[in-house]
């Protein structure tokens, strides 16, 4: 399970560092792709793999299947971490979370989201977290 915040900054190239913490658990190939909220998700290879399989479950003559399989796929990366811990975020998913310098990383459980870091400050304020928590406890989960 990835959990925890880590600041880091992306270089003008595109080259980011990830986390010793989640890098141990992602291991040297991973998959990046466009993620909800203006953010970037990381899977491990097989977590993406089994997502896609559940994806491909529901029918192409769906509308809204054949969006969000564009969504995720078409925006996924097969990223290497090269000996100094970083990889190169492409073009593409960098503007896609508008990411330019202060990113942050964010374990929430089965992914990684990177964001950019004003924009990571803005929703996670969590002004309405309590009354998020009811309305979850009123479907039976606690803690």
């Amino acid at each position: 399970m990835f959990m925890g915040e880590y600041n880091h900054t992306i270089d003008a190239k595109g080259r980011l560092i990830i986390p010793s913490k989640f890098r141990d658990a992602l291991g040297n190939e991973f998959v990046v792709t466009k993620g909800l909220e203006g953010c970037l998700f990381v899977f491990e290879r097989y977590e993406f793999d089994s997502f896609i399989d559940k994806l491909n479950e529901k029918s192409d003559l769906e509308a809204n299947v054949r969006k969000i399989k564009r969504f995720f796929i078409s925006g996924a990366q097969e990223v290497e971490v090269d000996k100094q811990g970083r990889i190169l975020l492409p073009s593409v998913l960098r503007e896609h979370a508008s990411l330019e310098k202060d990113v942050v990383f964010a374990g929430v459980g089965g992914h990684v989201e990177i964001w950019d870091k004003s924009r990571w400050d803005e929703i996670s304020a969590y002004d309405d977290i309590n009354d998020i928590a009811e309305e979850l406890a009123a479907f039976g989960i606690s803690f």
